[in-house]
């Protein structure tokens, strides 16, 4: 009988451009401060990609190298790739293609996935399956979002929050139990409503008048989301537990999406789990969509130790949501 394959982490990157937008900045934009976005939020500054010609491609390049750069491996070396982002360079050729030609992962085939704030979960799911399948080895999982492309920073309930930066993983193959264990994603579209951008897709293609009603914005209708969000993220973390049959102590690490820290607490609290096993940066780097787990992990990773269990919890426009379980590879 064969050896079960499961897909370990086997070495993470990330990246954060350079330019920091404080709340003392958005208080001169927008009207606002920086306490009350502080204790609403728990942010203080994020970070912009700023520079002619630079899309979201440019963040993934960077943390895909370091990745290799670890790992010794060259980008050839890599089978596929997978982008989680809701800010791809263009509508096609995807972020993973341009991102691989910049590379020089000439050997890889890979694609875009498009969960909003769960893409990273959603690609990891999907990268696992490849690596458990047999037939790819090195298996590049990445969340990247350029947000500042789309959102205004003149609507204050959304500029504070989001943030640019890019996150990877690298999954390989592994016979000894190690990796991605189990994990529960949802979706509910009905969500739609209350997070969403309107305009650049087939249903209201750019036009003057969608240009002209801010639709190529993010929408979001703040306290709908947070109750979803509190429940669904809380929920299925809880769900991942029971049915592996694990309690908050048999955790290490909560690594959450970094939306709100009041979000997080609660997940937190509903897994009883203590809030230094808490993985939060979302003061230094707000909310990056796709990116936010991956920079957690990549910022954590000296702190993680072989056979650890760490569980991933994310949710976001759509909605999707999940949790993901890890038992850390190295």
């Amino acid at each position: 009988m064969s050896q079960k394959i499961t897909a370990a982490i086997t070495a993470v990157g990330g990246y954060v451009p350079e330019d920091r937008l404080t709340n003392f900045d958005l208080e001169k934009m927008v009207e606002t401060n920086d306490e009350w976005i502080r204790t609403r939020t728990g942010i203080s500054e994020r970070r912009i990609l700023k520079g002619e010609g630079l899309a979201t491609s440019d963040m993934v390049v960077p943390a895909v190298r370091e990745l290799c750069a670890k790992r010794g491996i060259d980008p050839s070396e890599i089978d596929a790739m997978i982008v989680g982002t809701v800010t791809p360079d263009m509508m096609f050729p995807s972020t993973a293609n341009l991102a691989c030609h910049k590379l020089g992962a000439k050997n890889a085939w890979g694609f875009d996935l498009l969960a909003a704030c769960s893409g990273f979960l959603y690609s990891l799911t999907t990268g696992a399956a490849l690596v458990e399948s047999g037939r790819y080895k090195k298996v590049v999982v990445v969340g990247a979002d350029k947000m500042s492309s789309i959102v205004n920073y003149n609507d204050r309930a959304t500029c504070i929050i989001f943030g640019d930066g890019a996150g990877a993983v690298l999954l390989e193959p592994s016979t000894d139990g190690m990796g991605i264990q189990d994990s529960i994603l949802r979706s509910d579209g009905s969500g739609g409503n209350y997070l969403h951008m309107k305009g650049g897709g087939s249903l209201r293609p750019a036009s003057a008048e969608t240009v002209a009603n801010n639709e190529h914005y993010a929408y979001q209708e703040g306290q709908a989301v947070f109750k979803f969000a509190v429940k669904g993220m809380a929920d299925v973390s809880a769900e991942l537990l029971e049915r592996n049959n694990l309690t908050g102590n048999d955790i290490s690490w909560l690594v959450p999406h970094q939306a709100n820290k009041r979000i997080i607490d609660a997940t937190a609290d509903r897994m009883g789990l203590s809030h230094d096993k808490v993985m939060l940066n979302i003061q230094r780097y707000g909310n990056t969509t796709a990116a936010t787990i991956p920079l957690c992990l990549w910022e954590w990773e000296k702190q993680l130790n072989k056979g650890e269990n760490i569980v991933l919890a994310a949710f976001g426009g759509g909605f999707t949501w999940g949790a993901t379980l890890v038992k850390w590879a190295y």
